[in-house]
């Protein structure tokens, strides 16, 4: 679909035609919040989760939530009947609106809405099979990493940072701690215990989070969510990434050197497995 059709303020249009004034502040400021939520066979996969994260985040800065959850569940229907793929990938965004520019809120401004669709681009199966590598860094973003905010210049340098050095993801430490990758979560195993950094605001806590969580408990895969430090991470048996359009994918290199033995381990198999059986239920 050359032209695909979204969602802007109340009407459907041609992605081409879909045009906000220059003064919104999403375009001035970075004044808004989105959301990705992943469709399989024309169904949302724990919508519930990505609405309830979007709608934190709308109150955590202030910006009055424009519909109801039915209300946004029926514009996402709308959108994703639109286009042809089973298989899609639905971007959200709000921002605070239209207004003279001056940093702090305007009064009696109307949210933007705007919600688009594409289709799923999921890791090759030679990704899956054999892993992928990754680099680290130092996390330099703000302290509000909770709120998943359209300001996004930190993620998006240490996604350059990946692609200069042929990596799939940049790995981020604060203070020498793990935080999360570009757009991923990180995760570690050692000894058979997956491991996760705490949820709080130096991550966003992806909906995968959630999920492993409960494919953990699932599956007897013991669960820890602790400050891991840039050494455990090298000395991981395994290090897998969470995200929408990765699912869980393992990462076998980091810098250069081999995770475990550097093939993708048991504790991501059998929660790749576990993965799909969810998206299928």
């Amino acid at each position: 679909m050359n032209d695909p059709l979204v969602y802007l303020n109340g009407e459907m249009t041609p992605l081409s035609e879909a045009k906000i004034p220059v003064l919104d502040r999403g375009f001035i400021f970075g004044d808004g919040i989105y959301e990705v939520i992943p469709i399989y066979g024309r169904k949302m996969f724990r919508a519930d989760q990505h609405l309830a994260r979007l709608f934190r985040s709308l109150a955590s800065i202030s910006i009055t939530n424009p519909h109801s959850k039915e209300e946004w569940l029926g514009l996402i229907d709308k959108v994703m009947a639109a286009h042809e793929a089973d298989d899609q990938m639905v971007y959200l965004q709000v921002t605070r609106g239209v207004a003279r520019r001056a940093h702090a809120f305007p009064k009696d401004v109307t949210p933007t809405v705007f919600i688009m669709t594409n289709p799923i681009v999921l890791p090759s199966a030679a990704a899956r099979e054999n892993g992928v590598a990754c680099v680290t860094m130092e996390d330099k973003r703000w302290l509000r990493c909770e709120i998943k905010s359209i300001s996004l210049l930190g993620n998006i340098l240490a996604a350059q940072n990946a692609a200069e050095h042929d990596a799939t993801e940049s790995i981020q430490f604060r203070d020498g701690y793990l935080t999360e990758a570009s757009a991923s979560n990180v995760w570690i195993v050692k000894d058979g215990v997956l491991m996760g950094p705490p949820k709080d605001n130096l991550i966003l806590e992806g909906i995968r989070y959630g999920l492993i969580e409960e494919l953990c408990a699932a599956n007897n895969i013991p669960l820890q969510a602790r400050r891991i430090t840039r050494e455990e991470v090298f000395a991981a048996d395994e290090v897998m990434l969470s995200s929408a359009t990765k699912e869980v994918l393992a990462v076998v290199k980091l810098d250069g050197k081999s995770i475990g033995d550097g093939k993708p381990g048991a504790v991501y198999h059998k929660l790749y497995a576990a993965y799909q059986q969810a998206k299928a239920a």
